[in-house]
């Protein structure tokens, strides 16, 4: 007798690849649905992308004041950025952190990974929790932020219910870390 799993499983017959470039990867994945219907659905491939939640010993998270051109808005968001090829998702936690920063994580540790769009994009993010940093220079490499602070946790929620934090990875972070922070600390 098949499982629930077995009765829902999609098939995947092939992919073929529309569209790629350094950034995305579009394909249209050919594929059979339980009851037997095939067709084509797209898929969004983009790079795996790690994020670092930064939090000093006063209870502060390192935020960064950032626009976004697609939306024409601005918000707080945590340090992050694409994984490397043949980079850890740690390494890039870290390396994110002090080129957009300019501080250098104390102690990294893995918080959470997810995909935020599971439908038809593959993007894994990879959140990894920082307790302590020390600040070595500027930022380096492209402007990221206008604004660099390190930023109360207990104003956390009111910023997100103004609107202030409104992206997935920093709001997932904070959340994590949060959790993580009240298990540990306790």
């Amino acid at each position: 007798m098949a499982t629930n799993e077995e009765r829902s499983r999609w098939i995947v017959h092939g992919e073929r690849l529309v569209y790629d470039n350094r950034w995305i990867r579009l394909g249209l994945v050919d594929v059979a649905i339980p009851d037997g219907e095939r067709f084509e659905h797209h898929a969004v491939h983009l790079d795996r992308a790690a994020i670092a939640v930064v939090v000093d010993e006063q209870n502060r998270v390192l935020m960064m004041w950032r626009h976004r051109f697609l939306f024409d808005r601005w918000g707080w968001e945590l340090p992050g950025g694409l994984v490397d090829a043949g980079e850890e998702a740690i390494t890039t936690a870290a390396r994110e952190v002090e080129e957009e920063t300019g501080y250098r994580p104390k102690e990294i540790e893995p918080l959470i990974t997810y995909q935020p769009m599971a439908g038809m994009v593959d993007s894994e993010h990879s959140l990894f929790l920082v307790r302590g940093a020390d600040l070595v220079g500027s930022p380096t490499g492209e402007i990221e932020a206008d604004l660099i602070e390190w930023v109360p946790m207990a104003e956390i929620p009111a910023m997100i219910a103004r609107g202030d934090i409104w992206t997935s990875g920093t709001l997932i972070g904070l959340f994590a870390a949060r959790d993580r922070l009240s298990a540990t600390n306790g």
